[in-house]
């Protein structure tokens, strides 16, 4: 049986978190810089333990009023301690409530600039690394980030999205460009089969480019999120797909 993680960002205030929890198998929980807080991240813990989703860390810039998609230059040891933190924030909550932290996903800009910058994605893994070595580090397919985990000595998932729009180079289109944002289930599906069955994605320039992932991530900040999710489950489900988070034994 072929298996594929569906992981989603959660924990970021949208109130249609608990109505994504059946249909994915990993979530990425915001660590209170870009997004939540300690409340927030306790409950979505609460939720993935009861729904059987593997539990990850989100971190992302500080800046809730760009929700962490504006770019930051940050010295290097404040970058660290930045990302360190907010690992160890989910970490604790995640101990306090008996429950395992799986993995570590950054989020938006900081996401972005990682995929295309070795010393970002350095750090990172330090950070990752310095929490629990066991971590696993979820990070976009075929990117510098998925290299330096490794380099790092971490397992390292690689990440496609479903309703992202991709470049010629592998790179998602930023935001602020028409067509970025996939916001139809169906061409969402579409996108999604297209990676998983052909390891290739059509890229706004209308060329294919290889692309493998081992996992599959649906934003959760969007009001069809469910909708979406709820889709591509069932039609993966169909298609012979089991829904199952990565394994630590996974090869790097």
């Amino acid at each position: 049986m072929k298996t594929i993680d569906i992981n989603c960002d959660l924990g970021e205030g949208m109130p249609w978190d608990e109505a994504l929890m059946p249909y994915i198998s990993s979530a990425n929980i915001a660590c209170g810089a870009h997004a939540g807080n300690e409340e927030i991240i306790f409950k979505t813990v609460q939720l993935c333990i009861q729904h059987n989703v593997a539990i990850g860390a989100h971190p992302g810039f500080a800046d809730k009023p760009g929700f962490g998609r504006n770019e930051m230059h940050l010295a290097d040891e404040e970058l660290y301690q930045l990302i360190y933190r907010q690992i160890e924030t989910i970490a604790r909550i995640c101990l306090e409530c008996n429950a395992e932290l799986h993995h570590v996903k950054l989020h938006g800009a900081l996401y972005n600039m990682a995929a295309r910058n070795r010393k970002i994605s350095k750090i990172a893994s330090r950070a990752v690394k310095k929490v629990n070595t066991r971590l696993l580090f979820y990070g976009l397919s075929n990117s510098v980030m998925l290299e330096e985990a490794r380099n790092a000595g971490l397992c390292a998932v690689a990440e496609a999205f479903a309703d992202r729009a991709y470049r010629a180079d592998g790179s998602l289109l930023a935001r602020n460009n028409p067509g970025a944002v996939i916001s139809e289930p169906e061409k969402a599906l579409h996108q999604v089969l297209q990676i998983l069955e052909h390891n290739t994605v059509t890229t706004v320039e209308n060329i294919k480019i290889p692309l493998k992932a081992e996992t599959i991530c649906i934003h959760g900040d969007e009001p069809h999120a469910p909708e979406m999710a709820g889709k591509i489950t069932t039609a993966l489900h169909t298609r012979g797909y089991r829904i199952s988070k990565p394994q630590h034994s996974m090869k790097t």
